[in-house]
């Protein structure tokens, strides 16, 4: 069973820049966050990077553990 909640170590808009910045494709409405709808954040982004929601869960909180080291 999948648990949607994420695990994220810095704030959503710090997150989601980084992200865009490794995957321009991703638009601000596929990274449309709301606390309590994971998974329909998580499904929208698994579609477009082709991957499975628990893969791409992984890589989101990845990602915002190492805010800061970006550059």
């Amino acid at each position: 069973m999948t648990v949607y909640e994420l695990k994220l170590e810095a704030p959503w808009d710090e997150v989601k820049d980084m992200i865009q910045e490794v995957n321009p494709d991703l638009t601000d409405e596929d990274l449309r966050y709301e606390k309590g709808k994971e998974k329909e954040l998580l499904e929208r982004v698994a579609r477009k990077l082709g991957k499975n929601i628990d893969d791409t869960k992984g890589w989101i909180e990845s990602v915002s553990h190492n805010t800061g080291l970006a550059g």
